[in-house]
């Protein structure tokens, strides 16, 4: 008797601290999520009509098949100059970018890899040279709407801080459900999170394309690094040194999912082995909050210790079938129903934003594949316990583009 006794407050115990600990991360995801859904933007404002000096940086990796699309979209004027860094190609991307009238880098070396040095690269470049008054960075498989660099400029330059587009992804052509949630997942992240953020006058994330900051700001942080989710540490860095980024939702970006399972596989385990590995900064970002007294930095830090979709969803479920088992042994009743709570926080979270954002093209059957989503995801996560992915790998392209 006094073994189950025992057993029976460790567990409650157990069960307790793990809902604080799992509530906190999925409270702050509904808070971003519901003040992007409800709160309303601000009226877009109204800036000089004198054009600043842009230079739009596109860091390329044998991206034959799809840097012309993405040149063809970008504008042409006397402001802007684009420039390709033809980074350990070998293939014919510095000849196409050519053909399109960009300025091209080449950059040859194999030791350090990855977007991060080749953005500094071509900052070098600019720093010899007449540099620009914002620098934007365009990742080399995306398109940029009309107006974007130069909403993009314009607020970099009122604000004197970099500034995020919404950067959103589209499904395949041959698309199935699991693609669906995928771009939803993508939407939740990269759009409504991020306009619940600007609503809530805290600093937003950069998404690593479709992002600028003035030319003042590049001696602020380091862009030579081979951290496979530079945008993320730029934005950290950046706010660290009082210069939180903001959002500029009427500016667009977009891309593609890759057609291809094993493309698929490689851009997910980037992503989220990324954010993993960023998310052993949280305890950091705390103390360094409490240090300096800056609510900003403990937004931050709450914003990362939110784990990707899939795992917080994955994470959920398992801990609530584990309260829910026990409950019939051990646990009181009330245990399981505050994770309940929490799955019921997480599902609003993901239905108003489809019902507000995603409703016109994604179906709602849709919406019932996400357990399969979310179990297929596991071995991604799982992978980064046996083996986590550490240098930057390049997601592999389909032969053809959407333009």
């Amino acid at each position: 008797m006094a073994l189950y006794i025992s057993l029976n407050v460790l567990i409650n115990a157990f069960l307790l601290l793990t809902s604080i600990c799992l509530g906190l991360p999925i409270a702050v995801f509904f808070v971003e999520c519901m003040a992007g859904i409800l709160l309303k933007q601000k009226p877009k404002q109204k800036y000089s009509e004198v054009l600043s000096k842009v230079a739009i940086l596109i860091p390329a990796h044998n991206e034959a098949v799809s840097i012309g699309t993405t040149l063809s979209h970008l504008p042409r004027s006397r402001n802007a100059r684009i420039i390709v860094i033809a980074d350990n190609c070998t293939d014919e991307t510095a000849a196409i970018a050519r053909e399109h009238g960009a300025i091209v880098l080449q950059r040859r070396d194999l030791s350090h890899r990855g977007k991060g040095y080749a953005l500094d690269y071509g900052l070098q470049y600019l720093k010899s040279g007449n540099p620009p008054d914002v620098v934007a960075i365009v990742d080399a498989d995306c398109i940029v709407s009309p107006g974007t660099i130069e909403q993009l400029a314009q607020t970099a330059i009122a604000f004197n801080r970099p500034v995020q587009a919404t950067n959103l992804l589209r499904p395949p052509l041959n698309f199935t459900h699991k693609d669906t949630i995928a771009t939803l997942a993508f939407m939740v992240k990269n759009l409504v999170r991020q306009r619940g953020l600007q609503g809530l006058g805290l600093p937003v994330t950069l998404t690593g394309t479709g992002m600028a900051l003035p030319w003042s700001l590049v001696e602020k942080v380091t862009f030579a690094t081979g951290n496979i989710v530079e945008d993320k540490q730029l934005g950290i860095d950046l706010t660290i040194a009082g210069y939180a980024p903001v959002f500029c939702e009427e500016a667009l970006v977009s891309g593609y999912f890759p057609q291809e399972k094993q493309a698929k596989n490689t851009q997910k385990v980037r992503w989220v082995h990324g954010h993993l590995q960023i998310l052993t900064q949280v305890p950091q970002m705390i103390r360094l909050s409490l240090m300096k007294r800056r609510f900003d930095l403990l937004a931050i830090a709450l914003d990362l210790a939110i784990p990707p979709l899939s795992l917080l969803c994955a994470i959920w479920f398992a801990i609530t079938a584990l309260a829910l088992f026990s409950s019939l042994f051990f646990t009181t009743a009330w245990i399981s129903m505050i994770f309940l709570g929490e799955g019921l926080l997480i599902f609003l979270a993901i239905l108003g934003t489809w019902l507000k954002f995603g409703r016109s093209y994604i179906k709602l059957q849709s919406l019932l594949t996400i357990p399969i989503y979310v179990i297929e995801n596991m071995s991604i996560n799982f992978a980064f316990v046996r083996s986590p992915q550490k240098e930057w790998i390049r997601t592999a392209r389909d032969k053809k583009v959407v333009k």
